[in-house]
């Protein structure tokens, strides 16, 4: 029997670079504001920051991105209080999946987040150019770069969008998203049980205990549950429990066995495993921005 080779679909294909910026801009920052033919998203690492477009003027906050078709006229400043931390990176991508992202404010999940670490990291090791420096129009490669960077920007890149197109359009359900709005769902009884669910997200609660008080057998439960949200009753309070510990470490006031006993964790253990599973990073790397992720050493061999 021959063998037969099967050629992969490429849905999505990044032909070009043109920047890869990470600004620590000042809180009366203003940029006049530009058009080009390529494709342009800008979001905000820390801080606010105020963008214009064809379209309107939008505020954006810490993990929101905006993305600019091309040839759409787009201008970024600060909002005079805040001094934000900006990531701007444009390429040129014509593959038709790109029209999700017109006219979209959206939100980066933690995986990535870390994929745009990655992202900026590898700038890093690739361009001689700052990454600072809102006027430059055209970056400069060093003269020696590790073997595989100038690819592994573009596969970054592909990958951090195509994982946002999935999320945005595939998944019924997410942790970011915010799985646990009762308004997602039509039916008085699920609201009802969403709401119990956010009063006791710091105890330990079974599938008896939630049938129990709320007056419903367990199997319908359950299903209830799989047809809303498309998982089971206990992993849906799983990852309300994970989203408020996410809430907790970014306002760091306590310290993860702090936020596993405030959570009503029986170890601190237990509440690292389950936060891994649910949002794919410890607890550690979590609490972790976009800037430390980017300025991390990287391994030379």
């Amino acid at each position: 029997m021959a063998y037969q080779s099967i050629q992969l679909d490429q849905e999505l294909f990044v032909s070009d670079i043109y920047t890869i910026h990470y600004y620590e801009y000042r809180n009366d920052f203003h940029f006049d504001g530009e058009r080009h033919d390529f494709w342009e998203f800008q979001c905000v690492d820390k801080g606010i920051a105020e963008v214009i477009t064809d379209n309107g003027t939008y505020t954006l906050t810490r993990s929101q991105v905006i993305f600019h078709r091309p040839n759409e006229f787009h201008t970024l400043k600060a909002n005079g209080r805040t001094a934000p931390n900006i990531i701007v990176i444009s390429f040129a991508c014509n593959s038709p999946c790109m029209k999700f992202f017109e006219n979209k404010i959206l939100e980066f999940s933690d995986t990535e987040r870390s994929i745009l670490g990655r992202i900026i990291a590898e700038a890093r090791n690739c361009f001689a150019s700052p990454l600072d420096n809102p006027y430059l129009e055209k970056m400069v490669k060093k003269s020696t770069v590790p073997f595989g960077s100038q690819k592994l920007l573009t596969l970054y890149l592909e990958e951090l969008l195509i994982h946002m197109i999935r999320r945005y359009t595939i998944a019924h359900y997410s942790a970011s998203a915010g799985i646990y709005d009762s308004c997602q769902t039509s039916s008085e009884t699920c609201r009802n049980i969403i709401h119990y669910l956010g009063e006791h997200v710091r105890q330990s609660l079974t599938i008896e205990d939630i049938s129990k008080d709320n007056m419903i057998g367990r199997s319908q439960l359950q299903k209830l549950f799989r047809e809303e949200y498309q998982c089971g009753v206990i992993e849906f309070f799983s990852r309300m429990k994970i989203d408020f510990a996410k809430q907790l470490i970014r306002e760091n006031d306590m310290n993860f066995t702090q936020i596993s006993d405030f959570l009503g964790y029986s170890s601190i253990h237990y509440f690292s495993r389950q936060f891994k599973k649910l949002s794919g990073m410890t607890p550690t790397e979590y609490a972790t921005s976009i800037k430390a992720l980017s300025e991390r050493p990287q391994s030379q061999s």
